[in-house]
């Protein structure tokens, strides 16, 4: 913050609770508590209003900041695209707009189409919407119009995304929820939901994708979404083997497979995107955060050619082409702040950094496995959970208030971790951590030890 701006934060902080509607917050804390207001960041670093700093271990609280705080470069790049022009609707293209389209299909050649628009929900609305038309389009005698999702993964908070969301907890007091949804097992070996061990398992995980588009009617079925790697549903790495079982049934059944890259885009888990971990081919990609590090909003909805060709019909037929537009979509500043986002990844070489620093990070984080209550630790690159147990034989959950409690212990400490929040019943018992691309060995261990002092602070 600059030296010569004086702030009354008192009368910020009054401001705050008389007219800021906080996100995922039940505001009755706030009586006995003033909000904590951020102020400045850089690196890995934040600084809150009474001067105390923190590590960020989360990457701006969901997973998004990934090259990290005080990226001047991003500042200046858009300041000169805002000075030139920051908007026009993008049923005509911009200049910024044209060049981020290009290098998207860059890092993912096999998708050469690109529509934009401003979250992560928002895209994966797209997602379905393009699905649906695609087989309305292209076949006369069938409605291919069903999603098919995942328990525990998180798509987004529309009413749409909230339908093909597989958190409870989310979703309750929302409905009546958009038909058209059906929801399959999650890929938590730790939990299965068939009560197997694998490798000694059959997959059933995967293969619950099989038997619910035949329960449903395969000339029913649009589309399977999915994130690569779940994370706000507990941080599941799915088995090697379940992508390819996944993607064989799609292509048996003519059903579009949709990656949910929100998160896991951009590096986060030692790769462009957390499907290439994976013997997969997507026929339709979503990404947000991490494609500009959240210093402007901008998402994308990615599909393969063929997707795009069916839309592609005489001007006569007036219902035959997407018919849908993103305002902010046409924003060229937003453009330009992925496009150096990405030029920081490249010329960082960031991915690799993410891959070696996320095996230390893990590797240290396993040498909590000794705590009573640590069940299970996963992850992979930059992103990793810890799932806490009040037994590990039983696997009990531990309750959200103990959580919450390490949650705080490791704030004490100076470090911010993330945790799951109000969303599958009796399961949200997994820390979170997505420390930006940029963590240095010393800060990670910053990091594990603020965890392991809650830990030992808080016995269950």
């Amino acid at each position: 913050m600059d030296s010569k701006t004086k702030v009354d934060f008192r009368e910020l902080e009054q401001q705050d609770i008389e007219h800021l509607w906080h996100h995922l917050t039940q505001h009755s804390v706030f009586k006995d508590q003033a909000p904590p207001i951020m102020v400045e960041g850089k690196g890995c670093m934040l600084k809150d209003h009474t001067g105390r700093e923190y590590l960020d271990a989360v990457s701006g609280g969901v997973w998004c900041v990934n090259v990290g705080y005080g990226r001047d470069s991003i500042a200046e790049a858009v300041y000169e695209q805002l000075k030139q022009m920051p908007y026009y609707a993008l049923a005509l293209g911009n200049i910024p707009t044209i060049k981020l389209a290009k290098k998207l299909t860059d890092l993912l050649p096999r998708l050469q189409k690109v529509f934009l628009s401003n979250s992560g929900s928002e895209a994966n609305e797209k997602a379905f919407k393009m699905s649906r038309q695609y087989f309305r389009l292209k076949y006369n005698d069938k409605d291919k119009y069903k999603i098919i999702y995942r328990n525990r993964d998180y798509h987004g908070t529309t009413i749409a995304a909230l339908s093909a969301t597989g958190q409870d907890e989310r979703r309750a007091m929302y409905g009546p929820l958009v038909p058209g949804f059906v929801e399959i097992p999650h890929a938590l070996c730790y939990r299965c939901h068939f009560g197997k061990t694998y490798p000694g398992c059959s997959l059933e995980c995967a293969y619950a994708l099989e038997e619910t588009i035949k329960k449903e009617g395969p000339d029913t079925v649009a589309a399977y979404i999915v994130e690569p790697i779940t994370a706000g549903g507990g941080i599941i790495v799915p088995v090697d083997e379940y992508f390819k079982i996944v993607q064989d049934i799609c292509k048996k059944y003519e059903v579009l497979l949709i990656m949910d890259e929100v998160v896991n885009g951009f590096a986060r888990t030692g790769t462009w995107f957390g499907h290439e971990h994976f013997e997969v081919d997507p026929d339709i990609v979503t990404m947000a955060k991490g494609m500009a590090s959240s210093y402007l909003p901008i998402s994308a909805t990615m599909t393969k050619q063929e997707i795009f060709d069916q839309f592609v019909n005489e001007p006569t037929d007036k219902l035959a082409y997407f018919r849908d537009i993103s305002t902010y979509g046409g924003c060229a500043g937003c453009a330009v702040a992925a496009l150096e986002n990405i030029k920081i990844i490249e010329g960082e070489n960031l991915c690799e950094r993410a891959r070696e620093m996320g095996e230390y990070f893990i590797g240290a984080l396993k040498e909590l496995e000794s705590f009573p209550m640590v069940g299970d630790i996963r992850g992979k690159g930059l992103f990793a959970g810890i799932e806490l147990v009040e037994d590990k034989i039983t696997k009990v959950p531990v309750s959200e208030a103990y959580l919450n409690k390490i949650v705080a212990g490791a704030k004490a400490e100076g470090v911010l971790i993330g945790k799951m929040n109000r969303s599958v019943p009796n399961l949200n018992n997994v820390l979170g951590f997505a420390p930006m691309l940029i963590v240095s060995k010393e800060e990670i261990d910053k990091i594990v030890g603020a965890v392991k002092i809650a830990l030992e602070k808080n016995p269950v």
